[in-house]
């Protein structure tokens, strides 16, 4: 809003005049929807961190219990699962790169790391596809005991929330190429950002927790 005050050549006086400034309307509310945008995804990780939390909780408390069944030591193939991190690991730096290509307004090269972590994503639910596939096989169900319910309950929907933000990633490399690196987009992919860097720290919690801790003790 700005006021100019002038002064009337008849009477002497003043005459104040306001104009509203739409320019300065509409950055307070883009400022405001932003804030907004990000309060509501950091609200979102944080109901995130509950569940998952529940999770390795109840994988704590029964997680050993094997209904003389098999134990993880007879079923875990740690190499590929470590294949499987290091592709989820590795997504986290190249979506970092993708980040600081949208700080520079670089879509073309942002794209490009988008796709190389979008690559490592498919990478790291084909492989975890196959385990499943595999326990699945040699009947090591969800049904068969305690351990592998926690198992599948876990692991599965840490992989959900991967299959999601691989399908995220995806809208988002769409809408960059269709309008560009615009506001909206930039704060898409910083909220998607967090998303990604929140699931790799699951992982290396799921890794240690579950895949190492299960075959070493």
């Amino acid at each position: 809003m700005t006021t100019i005050d002038t002064r009337s050549p008849d009477a002497g006086s003043y005459e104040f005049h306001v104009f509203e400034d739409e320019h300065a309307h509409d950055d307070a509310a883009e400022h405001h929807h932003e804030t907004g945008t990000m309060l509501g995804f950091w609200l979102y990780l944080m109901s995130d961190c509950l569940l998952f939390g529940i999770l390795f909780a109840v994988h704590a408390v029964i997680g050993q219990n094997y209904a003389a069944g098999p134990s993880p030591a007879d079923l875990f193939e740690i190499e590929k699962i470590a294949l499987a991190t290091a592709f989820l690991l590795l997504s986290s730096i190249t979506y970092g790169f993708a980040a600081i290509n949208v700080q520079q307004n670089n879509a073309k090269v942002m794209s490009i790391w988008l796709i190389v972590t979008l690559a490592f994503g498919l990478g790291f639910l084909y492989l975890e596809y196959l385990e499943f596939s595999h326990l699945w096989h040699v009947g090591a169900t969800p049904m068969a005991s305690a351990f592998l319910s926690s198992f599948w309950i876990l692991v599965g929907t840490h992989g959900l929330h991967v299959t999601g933000g691989s399908i995220w990633l995806v809208i988002l490399l769409v809408q960059v190429q269709m309008h560009g690196l615009t506001p909206e987009n930039k704060r898409r992919i910083m909220c998607l950002s967090l998303f990604w860097h929140f699931l790799d720290l699951i992982w290396i919690g799921v890794f240690s927790f579950v895949y190492l801790a299960g075959v070493l003790l």
